[in-house]
């Protein structure tokens, strides 16, 4: 309840206003924005057209100075957007005034206010409104302005990186050295906060409660990249030296742990040094990339300094892998290292540029200082050792061969600085600066597939060697045999340098340095191994691992039930031998094909889509594989119809012998020197062939004699018989018989004949008899016939001589 002093002070207030004129009070109301002139709302309008207008030209633009032209055109925007804020701002400052004069409507259950008042307070707040929606989109106008200038910067250095004939002058010229000299305020500016968010994030790690915190792990860091590094090397060298077996796997393996344990220790002392800042408090976006960029970025200078130290080996030369002097070696040390720092110092100059949206001017210095100092270490390092060599020839020293990969990348490497250098001369920083990093990420390529090659061959030759303990392992456990080893070594060391020459492939197109990490290449090949190649054909790279183990087991089982059918199951049954070759060796053509369909669907590959194999596969069998269906259908006969087994005695095309192995495309056919002839199988098919087992044929010894006209028939024909029926391989049913078979000038011709049990024996029996007849023969005072010629010749030998004497009378 108002007290009555209080009443009347108020009724007097109100008084007062009542009587005191409405211009009086209004007049500020009458034009609140006279002083913004333009309107707010026309440049607002104006702007807003011309960002929309920007934005086109900048998505059409193809050239460096139409990006140029409408980077200058944002800053505009954006410094017209601050004027406008700012001219904007005393009139927002008036009219709040104003409003704080007038104070707040009065609450509910209060004396009501005077209808000019309300009037006047609604229309201050309605122009209030007004400039704050004004101010509110010139922020937004200049925000988008300025985004669309930092989407600028980085499409120009984007151009920059991949517009390599693009010639930006020279690095002698004044243009070149402008950023350094007079850098651009945007720059200042962006450089000045990324220099205030490190020292933010420094000064936040050494505040008390963080300090102690923080020099145990910088400490931690240290030891871990130097001390750690050197004690893992030695404790590595001692296991190798210790378990592993003499010869080349100690020396590849001590290559890849000197690179292994670099890279590892380093990334441990990056990561220590990150977890410094991000304890305390989360970094700025800022902070972020710039730091995820410089871990990667030491890991790859550390790959650098690993692969360098790898490749000379200075505290062991010994277990040198290179064909390199120990001189040589020795005046290359510090190059790696000291290529590995230069990588990381002016690395991280253009990280930074990067992360702050640098300008071009000094993208281009950036790049081309990297590109120059790398270009020198680069052109340095083969010169300094082609010098060391050539002054040892002129000592007289024996120095290794170079080999043809050395000498190649000798030369590319002197080419390629040569032309980084002159490329900078001349105003290509652009491609100088490509040539660089491709030069330095090739040549890491390369060292790392070398040193993993070799690895990987002496690995499985320690593995799979009867001499080491794993070899000897395997033959115990799986029964191997020596050869066994000798082709699993093989096809491992096959599988693994296919492997990582796809990996290294992959590499060299698909990466570059200080962007690439193994996990982005490796999603690489996932990515070729599950493209639309594969896909096509409904493979799943999760399947090669199960169609795999299929046709391993499907192998296995194949040759034990192979092995089962010809030594225990066949031998037990009534069939001859050649009956149970050509059922195993049928089982075995049947089987392989059934394991290969059976890793075909392990594999998951639709039927479906390899009609197109299969109409491909009939046009070639009715050209080109006309010859080998033919004989593969011939082979299925002489399997199934058996004209020909194995172990017959065979005569075709003249030549005889015996059929040692029936295959689906030919038949192996032994002779009697022991040679072995390969005949097709369509030929045992459509040609004649004389089988000389067939049916348990007996062997027949047929010999003929020429005797003189002046023996007895009778005495010869039964010396021939007691010949025949005396020895004890001539059957006695049917028995032995002598023929006359022809009587002519030159005598009597009479043949014996008699029986063997087997074709085969015909031969060893002849000569035998052969032997026995002519002996009985003599004992008989039996002579054979002397041949016509003979006669003839010695006739015409006693004319010449009885001529000669009548001459010489």
């Amino acid at each position: 309840m108002l007290k009555p002093r209080s009443f009347l002070l108020l009724l007097l207030l109100l008084l007062g206003l009542q009587l005191t004129p409405l211009g009086a009070v209004a007049a500020p109301q009458d034009d609140p924005t006279a002083e913004s002139a333009p309107d707010p709302a026309t440049q607002l309008k104006a702007a807003q057209k011309q960002l929309d207008s920007m934005k086109q030209l900048v998505s059409k633009a193809t050239t460096d100075t139409q990006l140029s032209k409408l980077r200058l055109a944002t800053d505009d925007l954006v410094a017209s957007m601050d004027k406008l804020s700012a001219d904007l701002q005393p009139l927002q400052e008036k009219l709040q005034a104003q409003l704080d004069v007038l104070g707040p409507a009065p609450v509910a259950g209060a004396l009501p206010e005077t209808p000019a008042v309300a009037q006047q307070r609604n229309a201050l707040n309605s122009s209030k409104k007004q400039l704050d929606d004004a101010v509110k989109r010139a922020q937004a106008i200049k925000t988008s302005a300025f985004d669309l200038g930092q989407q600028i910067s980085d499409l120009r250095r984007v151009a920059f990186k991949t517009q390599l004939a693009l010639n930006t002058g020279s690095i002698l010229g004044v243009k070149f050295w402008t950023p350094v000299v007079q850098p651009s305020a945007d720059d200042v500016q962006r450089l000045d906060q990324f220099n205030a968010e490190m020292k933010a994030a420094w000064d936040a790690s050494w505040q008390d409660e963080w300090r102690y915190g923080t020099l145990a792990l910088l400490a931690l860091a240290v030891i871990v990249w130097s001390w750690g590094r050197y004690l893992s090397e030695r404790f590595l060298a001692w296991v190798s030296i210790r378990f592993l077996p003499d010869g080349r796997l100690r020396r590849s393996f001590m290559a890849i742990i000197t690179v292994a344990v670099t890279v590892f220790t380093t990334s441990i002392a990056l990561n220590l040094l990150y977890y410094v800042f991000i304890r305390v408090q989360p970094l700025p976006v800022m902070l972020e990339d710039f730091a995820e960029g410089f871990n990667r970025l030491g890991i790859f200078c550390a790959l650098i300094a690993g692969l360098g130290r790898a490749a000379l080996s200075l505290n062991r030369p010994s277990w040198r892998l290179a064909s390199l002097d120990n001189e040589v070696a020795a005046g290359l040390r510090y190059f790696s290292p000291l290529l590995a720092g230069l990588a990381l110092a002016f690395g991280t100059v253009e990280l930074i540029n990067n992360v702050v949206s640098a300008s071009l001017a000094t993208t281009i210095f950036g790049n081309g200082l990297v590109a120059g100092l790398i270009g020198m270490v680069l052109l340095a390092a083969p010169l300094r050792g082609q010098r060391i060599r050539r002054r040892l020839e002129q000592q007289g020293a024996h120095l290794e061969k170079r080999t043809l990969v050395g000498g190649l990348v000798h030369i590319v490497t002197l080419v390629c600085s040569v032309v980084i250098l002159l490329s900078l001369l001349v105003g290509y920083i652009a491609f100088a600066r490509f040539l660089t990093y491709q030069l330095i990420w090739v040549v890491l390529v390369l060292m790392a597939f070398y040193f993993m090659v070799l690895f990987a061959t002496d690995l499985c030759a320690a593995l799979f060697s009867p001499q080491t303990v794993s070899g000897k392992m395997l033959k115990k456990t799986l029964s191997f045999k020596d050869r066994h080893l000798e082709q699993v070594a093989i096809i491992t060391t096959a599988l693994a340098k296919c492997s990582l020459l796809l990996l290294m492939i992959v590499a060299l197109f698909n990466g570059s340095f200080g962007s690439t990490t193994p996990g982005s290449l490796m999603e690489k090949i996932v990515s070729i191994l599950t493209g639309e190649g594969l896909q096509r054909f409904n493979i799943v790279p999760g399947n090669l691992l199960n169609a795999v183990i299929c046709l391993a087991i499907g192998i296995y089982i194949l040759r034990a039930v192979r092995r089962w059918l010809g030594s225990e199951l066949l031998p037990k049954t009534i069939s001859d031998v050649g009956i149970r070759a050509s059922l195993v060796t049928l089982f075995s053509n049947i089987g392989y094909v059934l394991v290969i369909l059976i890793t075909l669907a392990a594999l998951g590959i639709q039927w479906s889509n390899l009609a197109w194999i299969v109409s491909a596969l009939s046009v070639g069998i009715g050209f080109g594989l006309q010859e080998i269906v033919k004989n593969f259908i011939s082979g299925l006969i002489l399997l199934t119809e058996r004209p020909v087994k194995v172990g017959d005695m065979i005569g075709i095309g003249g030549v005889e012998g015996d059929v040692r192995r029936i295959n689906v495309r030919a038949t192996e056919i032994q002779l009697s020197d022991r040679s072995t002839m390969i005949v097709p199988n369509s030929q045992l098919i459509s040609q004649n062939v004389r089988n000389a087992t067939m049916g348990n044929a007996q062997g027949v010894v047929t010999i003929a004699l020429t005797f003189p006209t002046s023996i007895d028939p009778e005495q010869v024909r039964n010396i021939l018989l007691s010949a025949y029926n005396e020895y004890e391989t001539i059957l006695e049913t049917p028995a032995p018989y002598v023929r006359f078979s022809q009587l002519g000038p030159d005598g009597i011709i009479l043949s014996v004949t008699g029986y063997v049990p087997s074709p085969r024996m015909v031969g060893a029996t002849k000569s035998e008899l052969l032997f026995n007849i002519l002996k009985l023969l003599r004992a008989q005072e039996v002579s054979l016939s002397s041949p016509q010629e003979v006669v003839f010749m010695k006739q015409q030998a006693t004319r010449y001589q009885a001529n000669e004497e009548e001459h010489s009378s």
